[in-house]
């Protein structure tokens, strides 16, 4: 097994620009919800991330505000801090028959159990697949130059992501943000 290192700054801005190809919808109805659940509890594995509104004062906190789900061409942005989070979207986020793979999930999870309480299941750390494979590399953004060849923009990231609506800059970012490690794992197994 070969190990990967941190590819140099200079190596990685020559990279092409990562962005999700496909169709990204926005949930901020429960009707929307509802639909994007029944569409997404037939996968068998999706990406997942999440987005916090970002605290700059000591001792201040935001709940997550929005829940990144994605198929092979489909993002779903799920606007927390609008619709909750239903138990639909947990009957997902508890499933062992649908795989969710990110990068410091269990942030996450502690972030959407602030918000409601669950039974998380099914969800598998990129980076315990990147460690086994050589991969050195923590970072969403270093792996996915290693493995996808590609260079993800981080400037969306802190965000108001509890805005009235989502620029789409901060559209394109959620939704790579997502892609991204679905992408990544389906590479590696």
């Amino acid at each position: 097994m070969i190990k990967q290192e941190k590819l140099q700054p200079d190596v990685l801005l020559k990279l092409p620009r990562l962005c999700f190809p496909g169709s990204v919808l926005i949930i901020d109805t429960m009707e929307q919800m509802k639909d994007a659940c029944d569409a997404l509890s037939k996968a068998t594995v999706l990406g997942f991330d999440t987005e916090t509104k970002p605290a700059f004062h000591k001792g201040q906190y935001f709940q997550v505000a929005l829940l990144q789900l994605a198929n092979n061409n489909t993002v779903y942005l799920f606007r927390l801090n609008k619709i909750g989070l239903p138990h639909e979207l947990l009957k997902i986020l508890s499933s062992p028959e649908i795989k969710k793979i990110g990068i410091a999930i269990k942030d996450d999870i502690k972030t959407l159990r602030d918000r409601r309480d669950f039974r998380p299941d099914g969800f598998v750390e990129l980076t315990d697949l990147t460690v086994d494979r050589g991969i050195v590399p923590k970072g969403l953004r270093d792996i996915a130059a290693l493995v996808l060849q590609g260079r993800i923009s981080k400037k969306a990231k802190i965000t108001n992501w509890e805005a009235r609506f989502l620029s789409p800059a901060q559209i394109a970012y959620a939704a790579t943000d997502a892609w991204a490690p679905l992408e990544i794992y389906l590479k590696l197994v």
